[in-house]
This record gives structure tokens, C-alpha cells and sequence, in this order.
């Protein structure tokens, strides 16, 4: 019931999908933090043919540094 207060259906939708990407995020040993900064900082610059690469897998190919270790710290 916590998406009864989204507000409407597309502020659900926009939970939703953010929290899809913060759980891949943590799945792959993302650093959420970093990933959705990174996201959001360089998207609307970006080529929209080419918005794969922001896939958190293929990001953190380009980004090895961003991999957390077993610990939530940076590697």
C-alpha cells in the first residue's frame, strides 16, 4: 500500500522505475549514489541513440572504480 501516496500514477511509475535502478544498482555492487549522479548529471547532454550505456552493468564497465566492495564501501 506504501504506492497509494506516489501522488498520482506517473509519480509511481517514476518511484518505481528509481528503485529498479537502485536495486540493479546493489545487485551489481553499484554505488547507487555515484550511478544515479552520474545519471542525471550527464543525460540530457547525451545522444539518444546511445542511452544503453547507461545501463548500471554497462556503465560500471566504463566506471570500475564505482564497484563497491562486501562492505558498501568503494573499492
Amino acid at each position: 500500500k506504501n504506492w497509494m501516496f506516489a501522488g498520482s500514477d506517473r509519480g509511481g511509475q517514476t518511484a518505481a522505475t528509481l528503485m529498479s535502478l537502485i536495486a540493479t544498482c546493489k545487485l551489481l555492487g553499484v554505488d547507487p549514489y555515484r550511478y544515479l549522479r552520474d545519471l542525471l548529471t550527464e543525460l540530457p547532454s547525451h545522444q539518444t541513440d546511445h542511452l544503453e550505456e547507461f545501463l548500471p552493468d554497462r556503465w560500471l564497465q566504463a566506471h570500475p572504480e564505482a564497484k563497491l566492495t562486501d562492505h558498501g564501501k568503494q573499492k
